[in-house]
């Protein structure tokens, strides 16, 4: 079968470390990936515990597809610990080859506490595993530190996840980065990897990762590759996600200027058709991949000449259209520099887009910019404030490489109204005002302000809904999306690839039955999505952050109508709509009106052992209770 049986525990403090078997009730109960991720750092961590504490478990998880041929399925990991960014489930997948380089070694998960006296990395060569000093990566860029380890242990085909200077440096945006391009992007775990004083790991596996019925999974994954090249990909194989900058734009749902306007003037000059016509050099794909969808950039002349990097739309929209830039070459640039530093490009674009917006209305000052004009639509500014956040330099540098919420606490004289996140976490590139079910989506995420946790914006831009609306019935497509999401990312496919599984959880669960060769249904695969999505609301709101109060939208959102001419004009959402939302989402979920699983939902999902979380309104354990 493809488990592995094995869960690998290391704690740095002592530098023991231990292998255990994986319960197989909880494997199929939570599938892998995030689902089992996320089950592991509720039952390894106690109420309160601080994110940098060296008791905060840091989980890798590879999923049951991971180390086979599954195309987009078998190259991936995801990493689950508590967020620095929102104090709450912090989750993110990467594919690339690490995580087949992972499973290949033996292991299901990984499981790091503790904290090194010094800064080191971690070398899993199959069941071998040891920490190994890093004095001389420190600083690196997760590419340097990549090719530096390579060369040091004298294997090409060692795989390497790695952070930057942000995360040596405890920036709550900091990102985690394997095979050049591929980032554990959001929720600050490259920080927490920091806090513990652990540069990398590197893996290196030689067994076989095998599946239940050979004969039946080759001819399944033959067709699902057969289908990645179909018309369901077909974006992500020609333009990529940049193709969203003109959609997006034209529907006026182009968050531009930090969420005051919604279309962007110098859309064309940052719009994917633009990108791959002037700078794109190669597309490349992952392991096992049967679409490829890397595209690679390269600025060819001017002040960025030779720049080199991976360019997605979201990060090109919070470091282009979001601050007013429309050069190309300097968004690139700014991509690269999040890329060597280590950060999250969403978070950190929205960071100095906040940083813009409090300077063009006075809150900040040259004074404290260090005289950085701050102006939108500045690059230089732009990639110099990047730079300031990734190494903490200066006052600027420091207070905003804590996030958006932190930043605008701190700076006070009203910057709260500018800042764009939800549960500490910043907005991705969607404009909420005009897209009302994705608002409902990302105020109930559990990681923050998230597009990737229910895909809550697809019914609003396909016209299934009116999407200037937030009705009754809203909460059944949050829920549906959000539980077969929750799956997705457990088994951890690809997103991209989503639309190629015809039948959905059908497909889905014959594909987890054909390699693990334990039988699942689809009812049985919604019902692990519904019980993971769950678990992370318990963890939250053991955590003191996963209530009612909680599940908030900025206030850009709701008291700033779109200005821009056309059908958005004038529209937010407001207390009342928003209301109508959470209230029918609560409901169709089995919660209480403050947000909080019901005891009867616990036991329908077979969590009644964590029922103590949930026995008082604040959502605190009694004492003694798990």
């Amino acid at each position: 079968m493809s488990y592995t049986g094995r869960i690998l525990h290391v704690d740095l403090t002592s530098g023991k470390t231990a292998i255990k078997p994986l319960n197989m009730k909880l494997a199929k109960e939570y599938i892998g990936g995030i689902g089992l991720g996320i089950r592991l750092l509720i039952d390894h961590s106690k109420p309160g515990t601080d994110p940098f504490d060296p008791s905060n478990p840091l989980i890798l998880a590879t999923g049951p597809l991971s180390g086979t041929m599954a195309p987009s399925a078998g190259n991936s990991y995801a990493v689950v610990s508590k967020s620095p960014a929102t104090e709450g489930v912090a989750e993110s997948k990467a594919h690339g080859f690490f995580g087949a380089e992972l499973k290949r070694a033996g292991f299901d998960a990984v499981i790091i506490t503790g904290k090194s006296e010094k800064l080191v990395y971690m070398w899993i060569d199959d069941d071998s595993v040891q920490l190994l000093n890093a004095d001389h990566l420190q600083g690196k860029s997760p590419q340097e530190t990549e090719e530096i380890i390579k060369e040091e242990l004298g294997d090409y085909y060692v795989r390497v996840m790695s952070i930057g200077e942000a995360g040596e440096k405890l920036s709550r945006v900091a990102c985690i980065l394997n095979d050049e391009f591929r980032a554990i992007g959001r929720t600050g775990m490259g920080a927490v990897m920091g806090s513990k004083n652990l540069k990398a790991v590197a893996a290196r596996g030689t067994k076989d990762v095998n599946v239940a019925n050979l004969d039946e999974f080759k001819e399944f994954i033959r067709m699902i590759h057969e289908r990645m090249k179909g018309p369901k990909t077909r974006k992500y194989r020609t333009l990529g996600t940049p193709e969203n900058v003109l959609v997006m734009n034209a529907l006026a749902a182009l968050p531009t200027r930090n969420f005051t306007q919604a279309t962007f003037d110098g859309a064309e000059k940052v719009s994917g058709e633009y990108l791959n016509e002037r700078y794109i050099k190669k597309i490349i794909g992952c392991a096992t991949c049967g679409m490829r969808c890397d595209h690679i950039a390269y600025v060819p002349e001017g002040p960025y000449k030779g720049t080199t990097t991976r360019v997605e739309f979201e990060c090109l929209w919070a470091l282009g259209p979001n601050c007013g830039v429309d050069q190309l070459d300097a968004v690139i640039e700014a991509i690269n520099q999040c890329n060597y530093y280590g950060l999250d490009g969403i978070s950190t674009g929205v960071i100095v887009s906040f940083a813009m917006d409090c300077f063009e209305n006075g809150i900040l000052t040259k004074k404290e910019t260090d005289g950085i004009d701050l102006h939108f639509g500045n690059p230089e500014a732009l990639i110099e404030t990047v730079k300031r956040i990734g190494s903490r330099k200066g006052w600027l540098g420091n207070i905003l490489a804590e996030g958006t919420k932190r930043a605008a606490e701190k700076i006070g004289k009203g910057a709260v109204k500018y800042a764009n996140h939800i549960k500490g976490l910043e907005l991705p590139g969607y404009d909420l005002r005009g897209l009302k079910t994705a608002a409902l989506g990302f105020a109930v995420s559990f990681r923050g302000a998230c597009h990737l946790r229910s895909g809550a914006y697809s019914p609003d831009i396909k016209g299934s809904v009116d999407r200037y609306k937030l009705e009754k019935g809203r909460g059944k497509i949050v829920m549906d999306l959000e539980d077969q999401y929750n799956v997705i990312d457990s088994l951890i496919l690809c997103k991209f690839s989503r639309g190629v599984y015809y039948d959905g959880l059908e497909d889905m669960a014959r594909y987890y039955t054909l390699a693990t060769g334990i039988k699942m249904s689809a009812e049985e695969l919604q019902q692990a999505g519904e019980r993971i999505n769950n678990i992370a609301r318990l963890f939250n709101i053991r955590e003191g952050k996963g209530t009612r109060k909680n599940d908030t939208l900025p206030p850009k959102i709701m008291t700033v109508p779109i200005p821009d001419k056309g059908a958005a004009k004038g529209s937010c959402v407001n207390q009342e709509e928003f209301d109508i939302g959470l209230d029918d989402y609560y409901e169709i979920r089995g919660w209480t009106k403050n947000g909080v699983p019901t005891a009867k939902k616990l036991d329908e999902l077979g969590l009644k052992t964590f029922a103590g979380i949930v026995t008082n309104k604040a959502g605190k354990p009694k004492k003694g209770a798990k």
